[in-house]
C-alpha cells in the first residue's frame, strides 16, 4: 500500500503503515510511533499553551525587545508542528485548525502582529500548494472568485474540501522555505548598508532596534561616521543602543528625546526601526518616533525605516483596541511619589503611529520601497480573505 507521510516524505513508496498499530516500516528502517496518537496531540496541544504562555509574558514587559524576529520564528515552527501533527485531510480542514490556533495567538498578545503577519502567510502558503495540487495557479483561483463573488454573493471553502496526499509534504517543505527566510532578514537589510549610509555623515536614531544596530555596525566596517541616539524616555533603550554602537567603534552621542529638534539641522539621515508596519504604509513605532519623524520633515532630512517583511501587517491604524498599548507608569513617576499618585493620572504609552507621508523609504529584506508600494507587497504576502482570521 503505498502511503504519504510526512515522516519519510522522500520514500513515499516504501513506506508501509499498519493503521491498526500504528507502525511504520520499510526496506531501510523500521520503527514504532503511536502517530496520530494520543500522545502526539497532548505534546502538540502543550506546545501551545506553552506558546501562548510565552506570550502573554512576553507582553506585560516595556515594549517590543523581545524581539519579533523570534517570535516569528516560534510563530512559524508551532503552525509546522500543526500541519504536522493535527488531523485534517483537506486544505479545508487544516485552513480552519490553523485559523482557530491563530484566533487564540493572536488574542494572547494583540500588540504583537508578528504572530498574526505569520499565521497569514502560513494560510497563504496552503492556498497556494492546494491550488498546485489541482493544477491551477493562485491568479485564476482569486479572478474566479470575485466572479463567484459577484455571482453567488459569498465565497464558499468548499473549493478546499478535496483530498491530495502529497499536500502535507508539500506545504511543510513550503513552510522551512520560509523559516529559512526568516533566519536571514536582518542580515539581508544589513547587506544594503553601504548603498544608504556615506562616510563622515550624521545619523539619528532612537531607542534599540535590532535591525537598525545591525545595520549601522554593517556599515561601520567601511565607512566612518557618527551617529545620535534619541534616548527614548522613559525606558531609556537609547543607552543600550548607543552601548553597543560605541563597542562596534562606531562614534555615538545620546541625547535627550526634548533635543531631538534642536539637533536636527545637522543630521544627514534619520534610520529607525518599527514594531510593525501597516496597510496604509504608516508606522506603529516606539513611543517617540512621531516627533522624531516631524522634526526630520521640518528639515527635509531623509526618513529610512529598516523593516523586514515579516513586520507588514494588513491592519489600519483606526484599529484602536490592538493599537494602543500602555504599561506601567512606574518609569515615569515611581511608587514612592505616594503624595502626589493620588493627585494625577499618569499614562505611559508604548507605541507611536508615524504616518506614511513622514516616512521616505523602507528598507526590507527583499530591498527599498517606497511607503505607497505598501499595498503591492501586502497583495503578495497575504491573501485578502485572510486579513481577517
Amino acid at each position: 500500500m503505498s502511503h504519504n507521510c510526512f515522516i519519510c516524505q522522500n520514500r513515499q513508496n516504501n513506506c508501509v503503515v499498519d493503521k491498526l498499530t500504528g507502525s511504520y516500516s520499510d526496506n531501510e528502517a523500521s520503527f514504532t510511533t503511536t502517530m496520530p496518537g494520543s500522545d502526539k496531540e497532548t505534546d502538540l496541544t502543550e506546545r501551545i499553551e506553552s506558546f501562548l504562555s510565552d506570550l502573554k509574558r512576553g507582553g506585560s514587559g516595556t515594549g517590543p525587545l523581545r524581539g519579533s524576529a523570534e517570535t516569528a520564528r516560534e510563530t512559524t515552527a508551532l503552525l509546522r508542528r500543526i500541519t504536522a501533527q493535527a488531523r485534517w485531510s483537506s486544505a479545508g480542514d487544516l485552513m480552519e485548525i490553523i485559523r482557530k490556533e491563530g484566533r487564540r495567538m493572536t488574542a494572547a498578545q494583540p500588540s504583537e502582529t508578528t504572530v498574526g503577519n505569520m499565521i497569514r502567510r502560513v494560510l497563504k502558503i496552503v492556498r497556494e500548494e492546494y491550488a498546485r495540487s489541482r493544477g491551477s495557479s493562485e491568479e485564476t483561483d482569486q479572478q474566479e472568485s470575485l466572479h463567484k463573488l459577484l455571482t453567488s454573493g459569498g465565497l464558499s471553502e468548499e473549493n478546499f474540501r478535496l483530498h491530495f496526499a502529497p499536500l502535507k509534504a508539500n506545504v511543510i517543505e513550503a513552510i522551512n522555505e520560509l523559516l529559512t527566510e526568516l533566519e536571514g532578514t536582518t542580515d539581508n537589510i544589513a547587506m544594503q548598508a553601504l548603498e544608504h549610509i556615506h562616510s563622515n555623515e550624521v545619523i539619528m536614531t532612537i531607542g534599540r532596534s535590532r535591525t537598525v544596530e545591525a545595520f549601522l555596525k554593517d556599515a561601520a566596517r567601511k565607512r566612518k561616521f557618527h551617529v545620535i541616539v534619541a534616548e527614548c524616555a522613559p525606558f531609556c533603550q537609547g543607552h543600550e543602543m548607543a552601548t553597543s554602537l560605541s563597542k562596534a567603534g562606531i562614534e555615538t552621542t545620546v541625547i535627550a528625546d526634548a533635543a531631538i529638534f534642536a539637533v536636527m539641522s545637522r543630521v544627514n539621515k534619520v534610520i529607525i526601526g518599527t514594531q510593525t508596519v501597516l496597510a496604509n504604509g504608516g508606522l506603529r513605532a516606539v513611543n517617540g518616533t512621531h516627533t522624531l519623524a516631524l522634526a526630520a520633515k521640518h528639515h527635509s532630512t531623509p526618513l529610512i525605516v529598516c523593516a523586514p517583511m515579516f513586520k507588514l501587517s494588513p491592519q489600519f491604524p483606526n484599529e484602536e483596541d490592538t493599537f494602543h498599548k500602555f504599561v506601567s507608569p512606574h518609569e515615569v513617576l515611581p511608587f514612592t511619589e505616594g503624595e502626589i499618585l493620588t493627585k494625577v493620572n499618569v499614562h505611559c504609552p508604548v507605541f507611536d503611529y508615524v504616518p506614511p507621508e513622514l516616512i521616505t523609504l523602507f528598507i526590507s529584506n527583499i530591498g527599498g520601497h517606497a511607503p505607497s508600494y505598501i499595498y503591492r507587497l501586502m497583495s503578495e504576502l497575504y491573501h485578502p480573505e485572510d486579513h481577517e482570521l
